[in-house]
């Protein structure tokens, strides 16, 4: 078992929040604005685990905050509403989805990863 950032646990790489069940989707999103410098990817990545979502979050060099959200539906469209609003210092300005590529939906962590 080993703390989480919130002062919540982690036991055996469990997510802290609710245990993804039932069908997954995969929905990949780019955020602008005054995201990046803010706390985006870390508040992110503590929003993501209370939802027992699975993806990854990461900055990118054109300024955009880059996101990728597995879990169930109602969730992840839970979480895409809540990026729309970002940590308190952050200044979201779109929330857009991308689409057309074809993701697949493996459970897992939710990570930061390095900027791209």
């Amino acid at each position: 078992m080993r703390a989480a950032r919130n002062g919540s646990s982690e036991i055996l790489g469990q997510p802290r929040g609710r245990i993804m069940s039932g069908p997954a989707i995969t929905k990949r999103v780019l955020i602008s604005g005054q995201v990046q410098g803010v706390g985006f990817r870390a508040w992110t990545q503590d929003e993501a685990e209370m939802r027992g979502l699975s993806g990854w979050v990461r900055n990118r060099r054109d300024g955009f905050v880059e996101a990728l959200f597995v879990g169930p539906p109602d969730l992840v469209a839970e979480m895409v509403e809540t990026c729309r609003r970002g940590p308190r210092h952050a200044r979201v300005q779109t929330v857009e989805t991308i689409y057309g590529e074809d993701l697949p939906a493996t459970p897992g962590r939710f990570r930061i990863l390095p900027t791209a």
